[in-house]
């Protein structure tokens, strides 16, 4: 069981757009890592655009299940996984993260972020604090 990807997304008019991402390609191949990384932060941005405000979701992408959860406000987070991964303990390391972001990070920042820009640093803890599953 593993977790790839955990991603923090705006869904603004007209398009959605990343704000802050963590990845883990370490079981990828050298010369694939840029490719499946641009590939999951491709696949969040469409799951998230095509899901609607107040959703939450598990899409299957190839050999993968992106767990998509939007928020009425717009905020969005995107799990990527393995097939195996418990979809409860995804939605609950969504609710999780992004109850966290929107208390770090101002709504203002939100239409105008990118991952350059946002400070919030804690994706890339809990990425590996979940990826073991069961947790300790």
């Amino acid at each position: 069981m593993r977790l790839y990807s955990l991603s923090v997304l705006y869904k603004g008019d007209p398009k959605v757009h990343l704000l802050k991402a963590a990845y883990d390609v370490s079981t990828f191949n050298f010369f694939q890592r840029s490719s499946v990384q641009e590939f999951m932060t491709f696949t969040s941005q469409l799951i998230v655009e095509r899901s609607g405000p107040g959703s939450r979701a598990s899409v299957k992408e190839q050999e993968y299940l992106c767990h998509v959860y939007v928020r009425s406000d717009g905020l969005a987070g995107v799990v990527i996984a393995d097939n195996e991964y418990p979809q409860r303990v995804c939605f609950t390391l969504l609710d999780k993260v992004l109850d966290e972001f929107s208390r770090q990070v101002s709504r203002a920042e939100w239409p105008s972020g990118s991952p350059a820009t946002i400070s919030y640093t804690a994706l890339d803890g809990y990425l590996s604090k979940y990826q073991v599953w069961p947790l300790d």
